[in-house]
């Protein structure tokens, strides 16, 4: 592990857009704090969807292979690009148009359109304080790119407890598909990111932060300015083994017909990338 720590970033800040798009550039993340998403909300979120996974509740709504959306077991989970095995998670995938237990629909479709609205915001940082040669290769501008996209997904993930003499990935190390993804603060500990240098960085799971990092779709219309850094979740250890984990990246991405970058499209890189994931056949 590496003595470096993630800086923290007040959203009030004069200078919170320019150390934003520094710490991205630099650590491929931020932690910003001060920020306006509600942390009660989130924490109520995942209290009642803690409720909803361990009654059963989301298995009357299975992931649809075509649509996404809806409820994926354990068995169903993603594995990360370069792994057979399957992350040891469960969550549900909500789109604004897609099924959701109707007790449950508002708080993620208040939290999904406040988390969508300061995406907004931090996009203009990414295109503001980004170099102009990086800017110029934007097909449209960052905020633009994802208005009125309805491939946007908030996804409500559970890390269970791991079984007693059972070895398990959470998370294995992978980079996200979308622009950008944040991350409000967890219920618990684990994630880490690789640097550089190759060390993993753990990141504090302060309770009122949130965390941004860039996906593979901003490195690819980047050409690789803004990294698409790797990250993972750590096997719990002591007593947190016997603990599950909440947690609520909501994962930004643009209209299918954007133009990333000569290669690809936003909706050709997404049909790629979730072949490679095992998650549709």
């Amino acid at each position: 592990m590496t003595d470096r720590v993630l800086p923290l970033i007040s959203y009030g800040d004069a200078n919170c857009g320019v150390r934003f798009v520094a710490s991205l550039r630099d650590y491929g993340f931020a932690a910003l704090i001060d920020h306006p998403l509600d942390m009660q909300r989130v924490r109520r979120i995942y209290s009642e969807w803690q409720t909803c996974f361990r009654d059963g509740g989301a298995e009357a709504y299975a992931m649809d292979p075509e649509r996404q959306d809806g409820y994926f077991s354990t068995e169903r989970a993603e594995h990360a690009k370069g792994f057979n095995d399957r992350d040891f998670k469960e969550y549900f995938q909500y789109y604004t148009w897609g099924r959701c237990p109707d007790g449950l629909r508002q708080d993620l479709a208040d939290h999904f359109q406040q988390a969508l609205d300061v995406a907004s915001s931090l996009l203009s940082w990414v295109e503001r304080y980004a170099p102009e040669d990086v800017v110029a290769r934007f097909s449209e501008s960052l905020p633009a790119m994802i208005a009125g996209s309805q491939q946007s997904m908030l996804r409500v993930l559970h890390y269970p407890p791991v079984p007693e003499g059972r070895s398990v990935l959470r998370a294995a190390p992978h980079e996200d598909i979308n622009l950008l993804t944040l991350l409000p603060a967890s219920d618990g500990p684990g994630l880490e990111i690789l640097q550089r240098n190759g060390e993993w960085l753990t990141v504090p799971n302060r309770e009122n932060q949130v965390l941004i990092n860039i996906g593979d779709m901003l490195q690819e219309a980047s050409g690789g300015y803004f990294p698409s850094t790797t990250h993972q979740v750590s096997p719990p250890s002591g007593d947190d083994i016997r603990k599950g984990r909440m947690s609520l990246p909501l994962f930004l991405h643009p209209r299918p017909e954007v133009v990333l970058s000569e290669r690809y499209t936003a909706g050709s890189y997404l049909s790629e990338r979730l072949g490679e994931l095992g998650v549709v056949s």
